[in-house]
């Protein structure tokens, strides 16, 4: 399985990027594809997640409103909107894959089994 994320960079508070998670060598009907951060000096946290069987979004509250996740099942990728982003939002951003979703712990990193590299996301004047 390999997955190559993309779309990070530098942005000004209230503007808007969009990440990019390409999933490939995998062949599982349904799964999760989530998205977490990681801020210097702070935990891995899940900032949003989607399920291939039905579509479901999860978010983490801190993005709920700000942030949409979608999928192209054609191409295999799964984006990340971020819209008004804030300072707090910077950090680096990874997209990973759960083999055996379940949207009552989607949250959880240790569900998920493959990783893609990390994309920097910069919210600063």
């Amino acid at each position: 399985v390999q997955l190559q994320a993309s779309g990070g960079g530098l942005v000004q508070p209230g503007g808007s990027l969009r990440l990019s998670c390409v999933v490939s060598g995998f062949s599982f009907d349904y799964y999760g594809v989530g998205w977490f951060r990681q801020a210097p000096g702070k935990e891995h946290e899940g900032v949003s997640s989607i399920f291939t069987g039905d579509n479901s979004e999860y978010y983490a509250d801190f993005v709920r409103g700000r942030f949409t996740i979608s999928r192209d099942r054609a191409a295999n990728t799964v984006y990340l909107q971020m819209n008004n982003l804030k300072p707090e939002d910077t950090a680096v951003y990874y997209c990973a894959v759960a083999r055996s979703f379940s949207g009552s712990v989607w949250f959880s990193s240790g569900r998920y089994n493959d990783w893609g590299q990390g994309v920097q996301v910069t919210v600063s004047s």
